[in-house]
């Protein structure tokens, strides 16, 4: 339906920013059951939230004339998580009610305290802000909420799970009874209905979760890799999407530092986003991302709250979110406002199972992919070289006078070829994965004779297919922990409960020593490593004994430093 109930200023600015329709969430709080109750809206991050809350307190905020009364103490306040966040929304209900002769004050952290409380000295009609920093000014007398009709919460699952219930329940002590309270969240965890039973009256009940355009409209992949192959995977995964702007989650700040480092070492124009950037670092991280001169952004999941980037087509889960709800939040920040995203889960391969569960329980489908090879980032570059270099161009007296100076010099086929070579050379380079090519995963074999396997011996892992053994993680397992290469491991033979594999007898006795001293640094959980005499079948036909030499176990390590999640 379109806009036909709403105040004229209104409908002129959501005109101007081309709204011809409303999203299903905007929709339904412009219902006549809505009008003037307090709310517990579920809608997916993208959904037009935003926009839905400013249109839904209209009522509160502008007189009969359509335009706002003189301004004095708030009439709404919105809160948000993140400095972000909350500047985002002040941007949006900046220009919803601008032509109304809005008045409104941003308080969030980072920015300069006396500034905010001389802004609310001079009246505001709206007031965005953070927990931390609306309490404050609450404190120092500044924000008088005495005034208020309406009151927002928005992403509220989010502000619990970041430490601000106190916050919150000072703020809304602070308001009158009879004011709107609107609460907006992704999720409905216990918390926030605890929250919304103590401070809201015969709130109705919205959702939208699956309805959203921004939600349907991102395609989920997972890729499955050994845990050392994660950052390669990243860089391919990278290279063969190119998207305009993509966003990579880690899990702690640590990580974030680290593969920020690694992928501006490779070339990839890239900005980091943690709790250990003050704001101005990321302001101008967020700048970096807007006017493209970086499009990669590395963040853990709190800082990543409220940002809000059109050209975000790409989001890959380097590190897997602690549950659904995460994942939701943090693929999210793509395939917004009806435009295509794709969000990526890199899994290794031991928690795949873990991972399917999980995308079970929250309906959501997934296509489960293939690393990209070298190959197939090659042939993606080829398409978008040719899509390009076909595309109509302008071009002047000048660009002609040079093209023919370069055509009496050399060929056209050389011209070509250099063009194509400097476009390549700006690009960063793909990367080897370490399984691709290693072992034949169908059958859970690696089988044929080959030169230089006619004297072997056989070890023996204490994992199986029960333990989701695959060639595709053992292999490199044993070429690490071993110091030798994919080429010296001979067949794999996968049981229920173990592993054998060959290894040629003149580098066995390096091999064993090469894993006795790696004791402790394997990050695929503690795995046994023995000779295995008599090789498989002789095993199968005999009790498992331990005669000799103790078994060496590996302990787990993680591949990326886990800390305290940001």
């Amino acid at each position: 339906m379109p806009f036909t109930q709403l105040p004229t200023l209104l409908a002129e600015a959501l005109s101007a920013r081309g709204y011809a329709a409303p999203t299903p969430v905007q929709a339904a709080v412009l219902e006549p059951e809505a009008a003037g109750r307090d709310m517990i809206v579920s809608a997916q991050t993208g959904s037009g939230k935003t926009v839905a809350f400013g249109l839904a307190i209209a009522p509160q905020l502008l007189g009969e004339d359509g335009t706002m009364p003189p301004a004095r103490a708030p009439l709404a306040l919105a809160i948000a998580p993140t400095r972000e966040l909350a500047l985002q929304v002040s941007r949006e209900l900046a220009w919803l009610y601008e032509k109304a002769g809005a008045r409104i004050a941003t308080c969030v952290g980072g920015m300069d305290a006396s500034s905010e409380r001389r802004a609310l000295s001079r009246g505001a009609h709206i007031v965005v802000g953070t927990p931390g920093r609306l309490r404050d000014h609450i404190e120092r007398g500044a924000l008088d909420l005495g005034s208020l009709k309406a009151v927002i919460l928005d992403e509220a699952d989010e502000m619990l799970d970041m430490g601000f219930r106190e916050d919150l329940e000072q703020i809304l002590d602070a308001t009158p009874d009879q004011r709107r309270t609107l609460l907006f969240s992704a999720t409905m965890p216990k918390p926030i209905v605890a929250l919304a039973k103590r401070y809201q009256r015969d709130a109705l009940r919205i959702s939208t979760v699956g309805e959203d355009r921004g939600h349907g409209d991102i395609s989920y992949q997972a890729v499955t890799v050994a845990p050392a192959d994660i950052e390669n995977a990243v860089v391919n995964l990278l290279r063969l999407h190119e998207a305009e702007s993509a966003m990579l989650f880690c899990a702690t700040r640590d990580n974030v530092r680290h593969l920020h480092a690694s992928l501006v070492e490779r070339g990839f124009a890239a900005v980091a986003l943690s709790g250990e950037h003050s704001q101005n670092e990321r302001n101008a991280a967020m700048q970096a991302l807007r006017d493209q001169r970086a499009r990669v952004c590395v963040a853990t999941d709190v800082a990543a709250r409220g940002i809000d980037l059109p050209t975000l087509s790409l989001v890959i889960h380097v590190e897997l979110p602690r549950d659904a709800e995460t994942l939701q939040h943090r693929s999210g920040r793509t395939g917004r406002a009806g435009k295509k995203g794709t969000a990526v889960l890199i899994v290794p391969y031991q928690r795949k199972r873990r991972v399917e569960m999980m995308l079970r329980g929250a309906r959501i489908a997934v296509e489960w992919v293939n690393a990209p090879t070298a190959d197939d980032i090659r042939k993606a570059d080829r398409t978008r070289l040719m899509s390009m270099l076909l595309e109509d161009v302008e071009v002047d007296d000048d660009d002609r006078a040079l093209a023919a100076q370069l055509l009496e010099k050399k060929s056209p086929e050389d011209i070509a070829a250099a063009l194509v070579k400097t476009y390549r050379a700006r690009l960063p380079a793909p990367e080897e994965m370490l399984t691709q090519g290693s072992a034949q995963a169908s059958s859970g074999q690696q089988e044929g004779h080959r030169a230089g396997f006619d004297d072997i011996v056989w070890f023996r892992m204490d994992i199986g297919r029960r333990q989701n053994a695959d060639p595709r993680w053992i292999l490199p397992l044993i070429c690490r922990r071993g110091h030798i290469t994919k080429n010296e491991v001979g067949a794999i033979r996968i049981g229920p409960n173990e592993t054998a594999f060959q290894i040629p007898r003149a580098i066995a006795g390096k091999f064993m020593a090469s894993v006795k001293r790696t004791v402790g640094e394997e990050a695929e959980g503690g795995v046994q490593f023995e000779v295995l005499e008599g090789g498989p079948q002789q095993a199968a036909r005999e009790p498992r004994r331990h005669n000799g030499p103790a078994p060496v176990r590996h302990q787990p390590r993680p591949t990326l430093r886990q800390r305290p999640r940001n």
